[in-house]
């Protein structure tokens, strides 16, 4: 989560890089975007030609986001995170976890969360073997 706790100045907004991804255009060309800045998008004839655009794109967005006084949002890398979460489950699973947990040998917490590693692990996995046998163009 960010922390709006004071606004920066300009330059630290223009030196932040955002990851861009570019996918080729149906009509021909290609399309670059960043996500972190809604409706920061540009075409381009070539994938050069598609980051140099982004490139100035992401910097009149900046610019004129700024200048309107709006937050700007950080790059996904910089966010910062607290590492608590509350989550209320069923009473059924909290046993079931705890129980889990108690034959593991290790806290209810550090079970949970090797639980979510895994999972996480995993669809980081799909998602590489997806994009192996789908290749798509792109910068994340």
């Amino acid at each position: 989560m960010r922390n709006d706790t004071e606004r920066k100045d300009l330059k630290f907004y223009l030196d932040l890089r955002y990851p861009v991804t570019i996918h080729p255009d149906p009509e021909g060309g290609y399309v670059a975007e960043i996500e972190e800045l809604p409706g920061c998008m540009t075409q381009a004839e070539t994938i050069d030609e598609a980051f140099e655009a982004i490139e100035d794109a992401r910097q009149v967005w900046i610019k004129g986001t700024y200048e309107m006084g709006q937050d700007i949002p950080l790059p996904r890398d910089m966010e910062e995170y607290s590492g608590k979460i509350l989550v209320r489950i069923p009473k059924s699973l909290h046993r079931t976890l705890a129980h889990a947990a108690k034959r593991e040998g290790v806290s209810l917490n550090q079970y949970i969360a090797s639980l979510l590693a895994a999972g996480v692990q995993r669809g980081v996995t799909l998602s590489q073997i997806q994009s192996v046998s789908q290749p798509q163009i792109g910068v994340r």
